[in-house]
């Protein structure tokens, strides 16, 4: 089935953008906890779990970067029907769209200032496979330690030794999500 741009928003969408919201805040509020979203099609190349995402945190105000894994006319045309985000480049971007591969490098994504710490990038990052395996994560949020796959761990502790500063992640997989914030500390 071809998803056009005038597809696949939220069924429901009080409800379901109520659902993909708290499933957001849950997957970064607990980092290496994965979540589900279900109900939701944008064109291809984005999962269900990133067009959630795009349609419960992006509008008119949120600046968004598509990396060229993920930048086709169909996927932007759909995103500026259902959310009127509008596309810059990556240093301008709060929202940013791609492969980890088509994101990089990610030093170009703004961190924010020492007055502004929130004023930073959240990286949408599409992996083949989302699993609780791989790297060991700690810090808020985590009771003891969690496990998550991640792309590469270099850029991760890197971004976690710029505290309060750096970009927060999402990792998703089909239908699948999982938060990785600036504060997680990440090991091999």
């Amino acid at each position: 089935m071809t998803i056009t741009h005038l597809d696949g928003g939220f069924t429901d969408p009080a409800r379901d953008g109520a659902r993909a919201f708290r499933a957001a805040l849950q997957a970064m509020a607990r980092p290496g906890r994965i979540e589900t979203l279900a109900g939701i099609a944008a064109p291809a190349p984005a999962s269900v779990a990133a067009a959630g995402l795009i349609l419960t945190l992006c509008d008119t105000t949120t600046p968004l970067y598509l990396a060229p894994s993920h930048d086709s006319d169909a996927l932007r045309g759909w995103i500026t029907f259902h959310t009127g985000a509008p596309f810059v480049a990556p240093e301008r971007a709060m929202f940013a769209l791609g492969s980890w591969a088509a994101l990089a490098p990610v030093d170009r994504f703004s961190i924010g200032t020492a007055e502004y710490p929130d004023r930073s990038a959240t990286l949408i990052v599409e992996m083949g496979a989302l699993s609780q395996t791989g790297a060991t994560l700690t810090g808020p949020g985590i009771k003891d330690s969690a496990q998550l796959s991640l792309p590469e761990l270099a850029a991760f502790q890197q971004n976690r030794r710029r505290f309060p500063l750096g970009f927060d992640c999402y990792f998703t997989c089909g239908d699948r999500l999982a938060g990785l914030s600036r504060s997680t500390r990440v090991e091999g």
